[in-house]
Order: C-alpha cells, then structure tokens, then sequence
C-alpha cells in the first residue's frame, strides 16, 4: 500500500499546487498543464528552511527555449513554412469570407497627383483631422506634407456617445479644424477618411457601418446605415458640404501613403497591438463571389485590387508552437481566430514570456525562485518592457534591471544573470516574429509573382487612369514582368517594427535570405510610412476625386 500512498500524496499535492496557482491568477487549466510539461516545477523540496529546486540550470532552460522558439525557423524550416502559408492564402483567394478581401480601391497613384486634400484618421484612442498637400512625386523629399493636423483625445466618455451624438461629436471636431479654410462658394468638401473598425464597403467612398467594439456606442440604432451618409448629415448641421469620397483602413492607407512616393510599393504593413498586409494583386487572381455585389463598371475599369489580407487569420495548423504558446492559446476565448497575430503582434510577445519566465522561475530557480505578484496576472509583461530590456546592451545591464524592478518589484530583487535570462528569452521571441513577419511577406511576394503570370494575358484590356480622362492601353506583358523583376517595396508602420530594437533589421534578413533562394526575380525592401494613415487616405481621396474628374 505504501507506493499507492506515496502516489496519492503526491497526486493531493500537485492537485493543492494547481489550485493554489489558480488562486494566484493563472487558470485551473494552465496550472494543470504547467505541471503535465513540467511536472519537477511541483517536486520543490526544502532544506533547513530554503527552498532547493531540481538539478535544472537556468541554462538547460534557456537551450530548450532556444530549440523550441528558433529550431522551426532554421535550416529550410521557415521556406517550408512560408510554402505552407502561400498555400493558405491562396485557398482563401476563393474562399472564406473573412481575410483576403479585396477592396474597392484599384487606383495606385501616379505621383502626379497636386492639391491640398481634407483627410480624417479615426481610430480606438483618437481622431485626427489633417489638410494634407500632395506635390508630386518629382518634389523628392518634399512629395506629401501634412500643412495642418489637430489631434482630439477620444476619452472614455465619448466612446459612451450612442448613434448620431458620437458623429455629431466628429462633425464638430471638423467644423473647428476647417471652417476658416472653406473657399467662399465651394458646393462640395471632398474627404478621405481612416476607418480603424469593421466596415462593410458599398463602394470606394461608401460603407455599411458594422459593430466598432473597443467599448463604442456609435453603432447602437445605427447598424448597417451608410458610414459616407452618417457624418454627412452631421457636418450639414455644422454647415459643412462634405462628401466621403474614399474609405481606407490601416494597412491600404499605409499601401498608399507610399505608393505615391515609391513607384513600386504594392504592400503596405502594419506590426504593433495588431498586425495585417494590404497587397496589391490581379482582380482575376479571386474567385467572382469574393467581390460581394458591385457594379460591372468596377469590373470593367479594375486590372487589380488592394486586397486586405488580414494576415493573423492564417496559420493554423502550420505555425510551429511551443508549449508557451499553447497556454496562451489555452487562456484566449477565440484561440483559432488569429493564430499568426499570437505569435507576431505586441499584443501577445509579452505574453508567451511571462508564460516561460513562470516556468523558469518554478522549475529552474530565476529570480530566485519567486515570481514577482505583478506577473501573476495575465497579460500583465507588456511588451513595450522586453522592448526597453533588449535595447539595454551595457555590461551591467543596470537600465534593465531598474525597468524591471520599477515595473515588477519583489521581495527577492532580480540579478544580473535573471535579467540577462529574460533578456534572452525576449530576443528568442522577437527573433522568431520577426522570422514569421518576413516569411508571410516573402509568401504574398512569391503569390503576387505567381498571380500576375497566371493572369496577366487573360486581363489585357483599356482602362482609365487615375490622372486623366484619358483611356491609355494596359502595360504590355513584358512592362508587368519588368516591374515585378524590380525592388518591391513594403510600406511599414506599427510600434514593433518600429522601435522594438533590432527587429526591423532582423526581419529584412530574414526577407533577404528567403528572396534569394526564390525561383523569382527581384528584391524586397521595408520602408518606413510615417503618418501613414492620415497620408494614405489623402492619397486614396486624390486618386478617386482626380479619376472622377
């Protein structure tokens, strides 16, 4: 009897550990799982009153972690992968309803747009409202500028503003911002507006409005009315003329805003909170039904499409998890909506380490063995705090350990060799989104290649251009494969790829090394799109108002 003692003791224990887990924050189902990987962080042992931990070094920890974040992406394994993942999108080409969605914006600009250009950025926290001036892009240096922008905090209260009150608000953000510019006589403003929320678009300067969530009240009795007829209604209360000529979200208008200075941008990207792509592809690379209905003139004008990809939809069941990742999957209410963002967005990288700092702390003594209460909660290891931590490159490490303690102080303050292990597990973390980052561009680059030869004969055809009335013929075949046979740039915007430290060049490397062992021609160059939103959707007004005229 005494072995089914000892395993019944043991199970009571470990059961005791898991409640007292949960108790702590961590979810029944975590710390159950936490001890089935990792069974030796529930057999601490204590000696004359001192905790002793299993033989485990913090070094056994650190290469297993290394293994598992990084092995997958070495080698061949992030080609395999990005092959895996050009397959997906290219399946959702012609199905699902919810990523790959093509717009209905397929003007790029022709640099030669001029004028002065009313645009409204709206996101989650604020609303700008810009006059943005567009010279060409022969003025090198000097293509776009915004002349004027003033920025409204969207408070709490706001956010609280149902149905017209909240566009009422807005209208008379904008009344304030341009009221003294209005020319005497002029019949109709044009605007062009960034639209951070769920739209479903009727036409390029049209859109049903959908739920906004991120706690707003707009929508309450507004549901599916027209986004282009709500807030011109309410500017006409502040007697302003204006009409919606262009709708864009994050990832088009980042497309654009670079479009019209580099010649050859057909990306735009977006990595902070969240991530997405915009691309641009043929119209002839879908299937007829994921056009929704529009009108046949579309069709009859449009060659390609800015398609937005909505990237952190893809990846299931190819993307390499670790047992870190499958906690935070495990805790999430919608774990298989957005499998890549988990593994690539600023929202989540903080996440997965605090999940293997818990590990490390039970099963390999880091900070002493004691978990500071402030990372007991989820999602409480911001990711802006590995950021400040891998940009530390001191001998000493003091300015990371001073953010650290600041931030999640304990009764057992943390040492040089904790940090420089936390350290270390961020820049494995980093390092494998910045590989997945660069392989779902490489994909969408090898896709757009491998769409426009499939496609080109078949849509030579006369279309418009945006800058006049005048009908030109389409490229020749031959100009199609000189421009794809060029550097391709890749519009990018977000705080992760912007200022987490080194992962910007890191991500390049990655998109080098898989560009060059591509049956492709050609490379592939980030580049940065400041103001993005407020400039694309100038641009994206300027290509519609010019075509329309």
């Amino acid at each position: 009897m005494r072995p089914l003692t000892s395993a019944m003791t043991t199970l009571k224990k470990s059961l005791l550990a898991a409640l007292k887990s949960f108790l702590r924050g961590r979810s029944f189902l975590q710390a159950l799982l936490a001890f089935w990987i990792s069974p030796n962080a529930l057999k601490e042992q204590h000696v004359n009153g001192k905790r002793v931990y299993p033989s485990r070094t913090i070094e056994n920890f650190l290469e297993e972690a290394e293994k598992l974040f990084l092995g997958p992406i070495d080698g061949d394994g992030l080609k395999r992968y990005s092959s895996d993942l050009k397959r997906q999108f290219r399946e959702r080409l012609h199905s699902h309803p919810e990523c790959m969605l093509p717009s209905f914006n397929h003007l790029l600009p022709t640099g030669k747009e001029r004028g002065q250009y009313l645009a409204l950025d709206v996101g989650g926290s604020t609303l700008r409202v810009a006059l943005v001036e567009l010279r060409g892009r022969e003025a090198t240096g000097k293509e776009s500028e915004i002349v004027r922008m003033v920025s409204f905090k969207i408070t709490p209260e706001i956010k609280k503003l149902e149905g017209m009150s909240f566009f009422d608000w807005m209208a008379a953000r904008i009344y304030e911002v341009i009221h003294k510019d209005i020319p005497h006589g002029q019949d109709i403003i044009p605007m062009g507006l960034a639209w951070s929320f769920p739209v479903e678009q009727t036409s390029l300067g049209g859109g049903l409005l959908l739920g906004m969530g991120k706690g707003f009240l707009a929508t309450n009795g507004l549901l599916g009315q027209d986004l282009g007829e709500l807030i011109k209604f309410a500017c006409k209360k502040q007697g302003l003329n204006v009409q919606l000529e262009a709708i864009v979200n994050d990832s088009s208008a980042t497309l654009l805003s670079q479009a019209y200075v580099h010649a050859s941008t057909r990306f735009g990207l977006i990595l902070g909170t969240g991530t997405n792509i915009a691309v641009h592809l043929p119209v002839s690379a879908f299937s007829r039904a994921k056009y929704g209905k529009r009108p046949e003139s579309w069709f009859e004008s449009a060659t390609h499409v800015i398609v937005n990809t909505e990237l952190g939809m893809f990846g299931k069941d190819i993307l390499p998890l670790t047992r870190w990742d499958e906690l935070l999957n495990a805790g999430h209410p919608r774990p298989e909506f957005q499998p890549l963002e988990h593994m690539l967005s600023g929202y989540y990288l903080g996440e997965i380490c605090r999940f293997a700092i818990i590990e490390a702390v039970e099963t390999a003594g880091l900070l002493g063995g004691q978990l500071p209460p402030s990372l007991e909660k989820p999602y409480s290891l911001d990711t802006e705090i590995l950021s400040r931590i891998e940009a530390d490159t001191s001998p000493g490490l003091e300015a990371a350990l001073s953010y650290w303690t600041t931030h999640h102080p304990s009764t057992t303050p943390p040492t040089l060799a904790d940090i420089t292990a936390i350290r270390t597990l961020a820049t494995f973390i980093s390092r494998r989104s910045a590989a997945l980052l660069a392989a779902s561009v490489f994909s969408l680059w090898e896709l757009r290649h491998e769409t426009e030869a499939e496609h080109v004969p078949a849509t030579l055809k006369p279309t418009p251009s945006n800058d006049s009335g005048v009908v030109l013929p389409l490229p020749s075949v031959d100009e199609e494969i000189k421009d794809l046979e060029s550097s391709t740039k890749v519009a990018f915007n977000g705080s992760v790829i912007e200022h987490y430290p080194q992962y910007l060049p890191t991500c390049q490397n990655y998109i080098n090394d898989l560009v060059s062992r591509s049956q492709h021609p050609g490379s592939v160059d980030l580049v940065p799109a400041i103001e993005s939103s407020i400039l694309g959707a100038a641009v994206a007004l300027a290509c519609a108002t010019t075509t329309a005229a």
